[in-house]
């Protein structure tokens, strides 16, 4: 039987090296600890916004037009897009911020006594709507908390539509009665990065957290799949596990679900691609146009995950991972992800952070996640003295 998040609380798990760097433990936050997560949930967060920003102004081109339109080597830094300046995020940050900030307020609920994170997520989801429609922040809805009063994201930037019509109502979507059974795209894998950011939860509870929240928009088994995979395998690079491991543990959870093979033989294809020669756009293109086509959301991951484990540096592989005729904007954003989480926020292109749209608010978030995983019980609490931390984040009735 699947794991069910609700009333469940996370594990810590035990600790070591890898690679060199200081492998996270839940429930024993030394001040390495905490830094190296710090570090790998802004890698995160930041690499994920920068790969979506950096494959925006080559969304839906093909590989011939993005080559006449940026030279025979395809796009290799920031450009103007559809969306905006350099540096333009889409709706895909948007929503992560959001899952993000419905993360923050699950953990804060549990002081009440409720606890079921796909609730709080899905009302994130309700506000991340609302700056869709609307105009600014409405200072009469008590719930925005923080991040939503934050102007620049009420903006419209290509939003997907089963994002639009699943968070259009009230209604929760979940595994058994999911919005949009046919929605196969990559957009709720794209949001996803957040889940993996939960350190002391077993992989289990991770990939079940981040399946049961994509199906509040994108019903298809593969769809909803994806994004769970993706989820375990950026939880494994936190944790400070090779991407290798981190890929063969997702395909190990995904087994037991039912639907998988298009998941599963999409990740398999990225790892027999590694030793196929030299990376190139060919090699990127047919992950991103196998099976179901370049819309699909596991091509996007399988492209990711081949493009992180290639990468020579973040740079080297964004630009693999956006210049190729399948969903660059996806991705990128999902190889950002993973070369964060896997290497840190130091790792990530100078340049490339300064020009990007709502860093400020990336990095505040960032901050704000880490501080609740590892101090959260001394910001709130029923012993604890008013932090401010619940107007930040407040739940609101249970």
């Amino acid at each position: 039987m699947a794991a069910r998040v609700g009333g469940a609380r996370p594990a810590a798990q035990p600790g070591g090296t890898l690679g060199g760097r200081t492998r996270v433990v839940a429930g024993l936050w030394g001040r390495a600890e905490q830094q190296d997560f710090r570090s790998r949930v802004r890698g995160a967060l930041l690499g994920s916004a920068v790969g979506d920003a950096l494959g925006a102004p080559v969304a839906g081109l093909s590989l011939e037009a993005i080559r006449e339109a940026h030279g025979p080597q395809g796009l290799a830094d920031p450009a103007p897009g559809p969306q905006g300046p350099r540096g333009t995020v889409t709706a895909a940050t948007q929503l992560t911020l959001f899952t993000v900030d419905g993360l923050i307020r699950a953990h804060v609920r549990r002081d009440t006594g409720a606890w079921h994170p796909p609730t709080d997520i899905h009302r994130a989801y309700l506000r991340w709507a609302a700056t869709q429609h609307d105009w600014g922040p409405d200072e009469r809805r008590t719930e925005n908390g923080w991040l939503a009063r934050q102007e620049w994201l009420y903006a419209r930037r290509g939003p997907d539509r089963a994002c639009l019509t699943g968070f259009a109502d009230d209604t929760l979507g979940t595994l058994d009665q999911p919005k949009n059974p046919d929605a196969r795209d990559a957009a709720a894998a794209t949001r996803s990065a957040p889940f993996g950011l939960l350190v002391g939860w077993e992989p289990g509870l991770v990939l079940q957290l981040s399946t049961e929240c994509a199906a509040q928009s994108h019903g298809h088994p593969a769809a909803y799949l994806a994004a769970g995979a993706f989820a375990v395998i950026v939880h494994g690079l936190t944790r400070g596990d090779s991407l290798d491991a981190a890929v063969q543990r997702s395909l190990g959870l995904l087994g037991a679900r039912p639907g998988h093979q298009a998941v599963t033989d999409a990740l398999q294809r990225a790892l027999a691609a590694v030793p196929q020669g030299t990376p190139s756009a060919s090699t990127v293109s047919a992950l991103g146009s196998s099976g179901e086509g370049p819309g699909a959301a596991e091509n996007a991951l399988a492209v990711a995950v081949y493009c992180a484990l290639v990468a020579e540096d973040v740079p080297h592989g964004l630009r693999l991972a956006v210049n190729h005729g399948g969903d660059s904007c996806a991705a990128g954003a999902l190889c950002g992800a993973l070369l964060g989480a896997l290497h840190g926020e130091t790792a990530l292109p100078g340049a490339w952070l300064a020009g990007l749209e709502g860093r400020a608010t990336l990095l505040e978030l960032a901050d704000d996640f880490a501080l609740e995983m590892t101090q959260g019980p001394s910001l709130h609490g029923p012993k604890v003295p008013s932090t401010g931390w619940q107007t930040r984040y407040p739940v609101g009735k249970t």
